[in-house]
């Protein structure tokens, strides 16, 4: 007999999560992904000046302001053919890259490691031990002597005596799954304090371009920072040194501390890469930070790894690449609380899309939304009728699939010291050790392309970040349609628009946490967080009250539930108006 398990809210992701089981057995049966907000910035920005659909539809997310910010500003630009400057580019490829590995780097340690790490066991660890377990795993980070550890130990020592576990509340930490030794436990949670100090150097890069954060400032046809080495109210020298000590860091970081973290803690929770499979079909237009203005086929790129070209897996077929083509891609809302003019079976184009709420679930509180069709404010994007897997699990694969030389190096690495085959990257710790190979290629890349391509750039006297000739309505055409794709840290991320008469008339986004977390389609598939969960039959739960193995693999998408949805009032009160 079947037991119903809720998991509300997921915690350690950003928005909220709510997943409904059904177990028997000690293992998952069926799966449904429900996000419980409704995010309306589509609706929010229509009738307004495409040139400032960027700085509303940022809010979309509270971490990833800066790749929504530019996926607007490229999408306008498709539009009204607005054509930014090259340096303009390779600054917003800097922003995007550094984006992406703090955030890969807090949903490593702040996100997920403590589905892995058991904090209060580090209080019982010998510091000694604990740095020669890191020089074991190849760990050099500056941090592991003898004394940080300890300093780390006795702290955590004084907030078990505290009674009061403060950011480390809530943990299942009497499962009986949690493996690691005390020493690497005292490790990993040094590596969690030292990271969040480390976060703060990624987050000034970009504030350095974009004034500030969260929230930062951009601009249709460029950016809006100005250039100029000699001067100190603009970008000058002295930031230039600083973004350089700063990119240096992140490099050795993520070399020295992370990947080797990651591939350690996976390779104790090896059994992990047979576990969490979800559908094998990936979808990716390139390398994190690859960005296009238009159809990939057709429009340039800026990515630092131009080398790898967009391009679709398709059922666990991992020789051969298919060409991208957007207008394959459509949005189902046969599980979710909206209605399309057309019936809610059929598929929409983003270009095409409607965001039209109507909620039939429960009057809250309630205790079980999967007995209805529909049961999630989260759409099902689809390509080509499949379910789809997006995010650094699939750039990678798709990478490796090309033969990108560093992609191999590392995955080939990675396997041979975990032994395991390529294809298990599909699972629970492949799409966390992807992630991690991934920050690699992105760090090395913004120290050895990227950031000095700028710097050199400005060495020749080019300064020039904004690009006027379209910024004025009147040399826009009367009707204009665009679009833009981003790989951004949990994804592939693409904002659809059409302006008329100067002003949006239609807007869509397509996020990763949509592609992954959307629910059943009309043809009864599930979402990638479903089947995940479910797909196998053979996922483990062992302990309904301690739900810490679904935890483990849905935490490896990085769910951002902010991104795919928005607020709700149970009452159904209106809880804002915004006027321009």
């Amino acid at each position: 007999m079947s037991t119903r398990v809720v998991i509300d809210p997921l915690t350690r992701i950003e928005g909220h999560l709510r997943i409904e089981l059904e177990t028997e057995g000690g293992a998952i049966r069926k799966a449904w992904s429900e996000t419980t907000q409704f995010r309306g910035i589509e609706t929010i920005v229509q009738d307004r000046d495409p040139r400032d659909a960027w700085a509303f539809v940022q809010r979309i997310c509270g971490v990833c302001t800066s790749v929504h910010a530019i996926a607007s500003v490229v999408a306008v630009e498709n539009a009204i053919g607005a054509n930014p400057p090259r340096q303009a580019r390779l600054i917003r490829d800097i922003v995007l890259a550094s984006q992406e590995v703090q955030d890969h780097v807090i949903h490593f340690y702040h996100l997920h490691a403590l589905d892995w790490v058991n904090v209060p066991s580090a209080a019982t660890a010998d510091p000694a031990k604990a740095v020669e377990f890191a020089r074991s795993i190849g760990s050099t980070w500056k941090g592991n002597t003898i004394e940080r550890m300890t300093a780390v130990r006795d702290t955590v020592q004084q907030i078990l005596d505290s009674g009061q576990l403060s950011i480390f509340t809530g943990g299942y930490w009497d499962h009986p799954d949690y493996r690691l030794p005390a020493e690497a436990n005292l490790m990993a949670v040094a590596h969690y304090l030292d990271a969040l100090e480390f976060q703060r150097s990624m987050i000034r890069i970009g504030t350095v371009f974009g004034g500030k954060n969260p929230h930062p400032n951009f601009l249709v046809g460029g950016m809006a920072c100005t250039i100029d080495l000699d001067r100190s109210e603009s970008i000058n020298q002295v930031q230039l040194d600083q973004i350089a000590d700063w990119v240096a860091e992140t490099r050795d970081f993520v070399a020295s501390c992370y990947l080797p973290d990651a591939l350690a803690i996976m390779g104790v929770y090896k059994d992990y890469f047979d576990i969490g499979a979800a559908q094998p079909n990936y979808l990716a237009v390139g390398l994190a930070g690859a960005t296009f203005g238009g159809d990939p086929g057709a429009s340039r790129t800026t990515s630092a790894h131009t080398e790898v070209k967009p391009g679709v897996l398709l059922d666990g077929d991992l020789s051969t690449v298919h060409p991208f083509d957007p207008t394959k891609i459509a949005e189902y809302i046969a599980s979710a609380w909206y209605t399309y003019q057309d019936g809610d079976d059929a598929g929409l184009a983003p270009a095409q899309g409607e965001t039209t709420p109507q909620y039939t679930g429960p009057k809250p509180p309630f205790e079980w939304l999967a007995d209805a069709d529909k049961y999630t404010w989260c759409k099902a994007p689809r390509y080509d009728g499949k379910p789809v897997q997006v995010g650094p699990v699939a750039r990678i694969l798709l990478a490796y699939a090309q033969g990108h030389q560093r992609t191999c190096e590392l995955v080939d690495d990675a396997a041979g010291k975990l032994g395991i085959t390529v294809d298990q990257l599909n699972s629970t710790a492949g799409r966390t050790l992807a992630r991690a190979v991934e920050a690699m290629i992105s760090a090395e890349a913004l120290a050895e392309v990227t950031f000095p391509q700028l710097v050199d750039n400005l060495k020749k006297g080019d300064i020039d970040v904004f690009d006027n000739s379209r910024w004025d309505p009147s040399t826009w055409p009367d009707k204009g349609e665009g679009f833009s794709f981003v790989e951004v840290a949990r994804g592939n991320l693409s904002h659809w628009v059409t302006v008329e008469d100067g002003k949006v008339a239609r807007y869509q986004a397509v996020v990763p946490t949509t592609w992954l977390a959307g629910g059943r389609d009309a043809d009864g598939q599930q979402g990638p967080y479903e089947e995940s969960l479910a797909g196998a039959g053979s996922h483990p739960l062992h302990d309904a009250a301690q739900p810490l193995e679904p935890l483990r693999t849905i935490h490896s998408f990085d769910p951002c539930m902010s991104c795919a949805v928005h607020v709700l009032d149970v009452e159904g009160a209106e809880l804002q108006v915004v006027t321009s």
